[in-house]
């Protein structure tokens, strides 16, 4: 089955063009096109596309606003959203991923990024440009969150600390599989645990806790604290 996308930019030659690259693809299909957040909610919430493609900066809404209309914390169903971008800038980052985008993209990326970071948003995972990535990393483990981080209730054991780590620091399924000697689905199965026990929702989420307790250095190579629950 094909990926349904939405796409969000108030600049039409940007949005159609964004819009003709994904059409191109085998594979995914451009269900709906908006000028701006509010009227991407609407789109989103009418047409419950499987990724949306979020442009930062829009009238009305920005594209962070409507992240968090649709994958903020307490929506029921989030959806998944990437967001995409001309300025490379950490708050832009940061912001978007705390609201619940599961991608960041900046627009010159690429054709060939977009296409990936459209795929792994429908499967689950998060894609970051990579020129930003180790700023991120930064980013994380220094802003204030304005929250406590989930306290854990029961403790992550060794190999759930592994996959954690290996997942926090942009790592996928496959390659933690390989790195750690063990198979796709004994990967996912750690991850929905690692989820369930911190209260994370998506790769992403599993990254800002782990950053916010410490358990990644500033170069992305943690933990800090041993691994100790």
């Amino acid at each position: 089955m094909s990926v349904r996308v939405l796409v969000a930019d108030d600049q039409d030659l940007v949005r159609t063009g964004l819009a003709m690259i994904l059409e191109a693809q085998p594979g995914i299909e451009v269900v709906g096109q908006a000028a701006d957040g509010r009227e991407a909610v609407e789109l989103a919430r009418r047409l419950r596309p499987d990724v949306c493609l979020f442009d930062i900066r829009m009238p009305g809404m920005d594209g962070i606003a409507a992240t968090r209309e649709l994958a903020g914390a307490g929506v029921e169903d989030p959806m998944a959203i990437v967001v995409i971008t001309t300025f490379d800038v950490d708050e832009y980052v940061y912001g978007a991923l705390k609201a619940g985008a599961r991608g960041f993209l900046l627009k010159d990326a690429g054709p060939d990024l977009l296409v990936q970071a459209i795929h792994a948003a429908a499967n689950g995972d998060a894609l970051i440009a990579p020129r930003i990535t180790a700023r991120l990393l930064s980013a994380f483990a220094d802003a204030p969150t304005g929250r406590t981080p989930v306290q854990l209730v029961d403790p992550l054991t060794t190999r759930e600390e592994q996959v954690l780590i290996a997942t926090a620091t942009g790592r996928t399924n496959a390659e933690i599989a390989t790195d750690l000697h063990i198979s796709l689905s004994t990967v996912k199965t750690h991850l929905t645990s690692v989820m369930g026990k911190i209260g994370a929702r998506n790769r992403v989420e599993i990254a800002i806790w782990a950053y916010e307790t410490g358990r990644i250095n500033h170069r992305g190579s943690g933990p800090q604290n041993g691994g100790k629950s």
